[in-house]
């Protein structure tokens, strides 16, 4: 079950997908077991990064995931 439309905000943010992979796996260690959880981060983040509040590279640093 698909919560949120999280590749097109990705898209619209211009994320790439490689890195969108590592993004995903990022959170995916967060929410091992909570899809909705997972897809709510992951869609944050990608907002984040589409309105010039994160870079991909801040995203993808462990320390930055948790606050996303």
């Amino acid at each position: 079950m698909r919560f949120f439309d999280c590749e097109k905000v990705a898209s619209e943010a211009n994320i790439p997908l490689d890195k969108l992979e590592k993004l995903r796996h990022l959170i995916r260690q967060e929410f091992p077991r909570d899809e909705m959880m997972f897809e709510l981060h992951l869609l944050r983040a990608c907002m984040a990064i589409k309105n010039g509040i994160l870079t991909v590279e801040e995203a993808l640093r462990p320390e930055q995931s948790s606050r996303v």
